[in-house]
């Protein structure tokens, strides 16, 4: 775990992610999560984000049809702690389970066992 949180999301710092992820992150700020807004700034991204996601075992779309039942917990964890930093963008959104669990197929069980753990994650 701590080798791949070393190595986590270096491939943003890197083209073809660097340029698109540093122009276009800071306007996600302030923009609602999973908002036509939101979305919008995403479209643009497009090419950098699937970059990414074939980058990073930690994303659904890395495992294409597979998604979730792709993943193994080193990537379950990862994918969790990834959406708790990207909520520090909107804090008042938090992480929005809800969103996720329906975009990405997300059964009853897990979706249980994540809303658990972002319960009990201390906060800063």
């Amino acid at each position: 775990m701590l080798a791949r949180a070393a190595a986590h999301d270096a491939s943003n710092l890197v083209e073809p992610e660097k340029s698109a992820f540093d122009l276009l992150l800071p306007r996600l700020r302030g923009v609602p999560y999973g908002s036509a807004g939101f979305r919008a700034v995403e479209a643009e991204m497009a090419e950098a984000i699937a970059h990414h996601h074939a980058a990073n075992s930690h994303h659904p779309e890395h495992y294409g049809n597979r998604g979730i039942a792709g993943m193994d917990l080193f990537d379950l964890v990862e994918m969790v702690c990834d959406w708790m930093a990207a909520a520090e963008r909107r804090p008042e959104d938090g992480v929005r389970l809800d969103i996720n669990a329906a975009q990405f197929g997300i059964a009853p069980q897990l979706e249980s066992i994540i809303a658990n753990t972002l319960a009990r994650w201390p906060r800063g």
